[in-house]
């Protein structure tokens, strides 16, 4: 923090604020990991362990909304303080997504589970393995308040969507070449798209983190390399999918 407010207990609610996003990003992180874990294994109980896991994520959104508004109603606060109550908020969502996708990530793994293994399931990892580098090293940006790092992140989505386009095409190859794999293709797009979806969201993350740190927007226009076809539906989730 830049500089100490004459009111101690202003700065220790500034510091609870950062402390409940750290703690949240930390489980966000750790049910992505799970959930991936659980995709190479084949383990049902633990990607179950990740669907009831969520909740807790969902509580932490709660306290930094609770935080965040007392001190917007008490504190009428200015400048950096301003910045950073409204950038916990924005990236408090953005957590609370990646934990969801996490979860939907393991519901699918469960259901793919009945059924032999495909192929493509080994690139869900190393999708996976992306994700969760850019997650951790987002979270690392923000309590350092380092913008640079932030923008590294922010630049290296680009490699999670050609993955996702990629994978993508691979497995429309695979259904169309047998349908029998048509069923646990489809889980698999949708857990691909749920681990493209994560990158989106920890771009936001950067995005915020850069503006916090500046005072101003970045201006660059985002990488984006999703090629895929919308007709499958598989764009921004809208539905069940999405909230599940």
């Amino acid at each position: 923090m830049a500089s100490e407010h004459i009111i101690k207990s202003y700065d220790q609610e500034l510091a609870r604020l950062d402390s409940t996003i750290t703690q949240m990003g930390g489980i966000a992180e750790s049910q992505l990991t799970a959930s991936i874990e659980a995709v190479v294994r084949r383990d049902s109980e633990l990607a179950t362990e990740v669907i009831e896991g969520d909740v807790r994520v969902d509580e932490l959104e709660g306290e930094v909304e609770s935080q965040a508004l007392r001190l917007l109603a008490l504190r009428q606060p200015m400048a950096r303080d301003l910045r950073q109550i409204l950038a916990a908020l924005k990236i408090a969502s953005d957590l609370e997504r990646i934990g969801d996708y996490a979860a939907n990530v393991a519901k699918r793994s469960i259901v793919l589970n009945q059924s032999p293994p495909v192929r493509p399931v080994f690139a869900i990892p190393r999708m996976g393995q992306i994700g969760q580098s850019m997650v951790k090293d987002i979270l690392d940006a923000y309590v350092e308040r380092d913008a640079d790092k932030a923008l590294e992140v922010w630049l290296r989505d680009e490699e999670l969507d050609e993955m996702y386009t990629s994978l993508f095409r691979e497995l429309l190859t695979y259904m169309i070449e047998d349908p029998r794999n048509i069923t646990a293709c489809t889980h698999l797009l949708f857990m691909a798209k749920n681990l493209e979806r994560v990158g989106d969201h920890t771009t936001n993350i950067a995005e915020t983190l850069y503006f916090l740190v500046h005072g101003k927007p970045l201006t660059q226009t985002r990488p984006k390399r999703d090629r895929t076809s919308l007709a499958l539906s598989l764009s921004e989730p809208s539905t069940d999918e999405d909230k599940s």
